[in-house]
């Protein structure tokens, strides 16, 4: 009798250690290890909803190369695809046309510089004449008007006849008045001088600028890169006789850049320009808006430009592919959550704040619920440390021991 009691006390003492096992094991959750959990700080910023797309980094600018006179193509230095630096010469023209223009210019130049140096010549000789024509008049005038001076005594001591006197009179009347005629037709000689030099020097002035414009398009004939650049297009042959403005070379411009992007069909009616873009870059977000946007569906994807706002980024270089973010909603300078596995879509929802070792569990309030962090309208404060991670083990429980990191 006393063995078989034993033996079921034994047995009793083995069930209720297992039954004490299982109640330890799982309806009392083991304090979790914080090193195993993501914890993140309530900050305040801006809370941002997003669709996905992605993107290809291209020159924001083409440059368009084209002649500057009708000449022939003697070489090409770069086709198509090749990088070039600025003050590279991608493509050179035939100078003889045009080296035999200025030379022609620098003749005809030669002429009239010698027309007008001959025109200021006579004006000086016709100058010399004219004030000789009305000195020498001034003198016959002086003489008269000193002969009547002494004809006038005379004609009071009866030693002239009046009529003498009232002829010597008449003369000086005669030669001041040929005197004034001088004059006004000297001036009018000199003006008509003075007119003709600055015709010929008009003229001079029109073909000096000729010649300039024909040295810089001479100048010109060596096509060369404005910027750093790949070359697109060549759009002529060697030998070919090309006209003046005809497209020669289409280049980038590698100074600034733009992203062509691409989304899935679905988002088109969150394609709208100007919208808000951020392009992805390691740790790095580049703020950017929609351009045009393609009105083609290819492959169930949709195509349209970002222009950043830093284009000319230093980590951007062309064909560089990036992740995209197009923003369909904004929330700026609100108290936020940074996203993770222990949220959900509902607005109201149990977060554990994290505090002088233990996890509290807490309900708050959500507002936009974004694409990296979670708007949190009521229930936390800035600075509450929040377990952001899956919390589904001890999700039943109000509060869990929690170290601190």
């Amino acid at each position: 009798m006393n063995k078989k009691r034993l033996a079921v006390a034994t047995i009793f003492l083995a069930i209720l250690a297992l039954v004490v096992f299982l109640f330890i094991r799982f309806l009392k959750s083991p304090s979790p290890d914080p090193e195993n959990y993501q914890i993140c700080g309530v900050d305040r910023g801006p809370v941002v909803l997003s669709v996905p797309a992605s993107g290809i980094v291209n020159p924001e600018n083409e440059v368009l190369l084209l002649s500057p006179s009708s000449s022939v193509v003697s070489s090409i230095h770069h086709t198509p695809g090749s990088q070039v630096k600025k003050g590279d010469i991608i493509m050179t023209l035939d100078p003889k046309t045009l080296t035999r223009e200025i030379d022609n210019l620098r003749d005809q130049l030669g002429v009239m510089e010698n027309d007008l140096q001959k025109n200021r010549l006579n004006s000086r000789s016709i100058r010399v004449d004219l004030d000789y024509n009305a000195e020498v008049k001034n003198l016959k005038i002086n003489s008269l008007k000193t002969e009547i001076a002494d004809q006038e005594q005379l004609l009071k001591v009866g030693g002239i006849s009046p009529a003498l006197h009232e002829q010597t009179k008449q003369e000086l009347l005669l030669a001041e008045k040929d005197l004034k005629m001088i004059k006004e037709k000297n001036s009018i000689r000199l003006r008509q001088l003075e007119a003709d030099e600055r015709g010929l020097q008009l003229q001079i002035d029109i073909k000096q600028k000729e010649l300039e414009a024909k040295m810089s398009v001479l100048n010109r004939l060596s096509i060369r890169a404005p910027s750093d650049g790949i070359v697109l297009g060549v759009y002529a042959n060697v030998g070919e006789r090309v006209e003046t403005d005809k497209l020669l070379v289409k280049m980038s411009d590698l100074s600034t850049y733009k992203i062509m992007g691409s989304a899935e069909n679905k988002y088109l009616e969150n394609l709208k320009t100007g919208g808000e873009v951020y392009a992805i870059m390691e740790n790095v977000r580049l703020k950017g808006k929609i351009g045009n946007v393609s009105p083609v569906i290819n492959n169930k994807k949709v195509s349209f430009d970002v222009f950043l706002d830093t284009s000319h980024f230093r980590q951007l270089v062309p064909n560089l592919e990036l992740e995209l973010m197009i923003v369909t909603q904004r929330r700026d300078s609100v108290l936020r959550l940074e996203q993770g596995s222990a949220f959900n879509r509902s607005r109201h929802q149990d977060v554990y704040v994290v505090a002088e070792g233990k996890a509290v569990r807490t309900t708050i309030t959500t507002g936009l619920i974004g694409t990296d962090y979670i708007e949190v309208e009521s229930g936390l404060n800035p600075g509450d440390r929040v377990v952001v991670s899956d919390v589904s083990p001890f999700r039943h429980r109000k509060e869990v021991d929690f170290e601190e990191l």
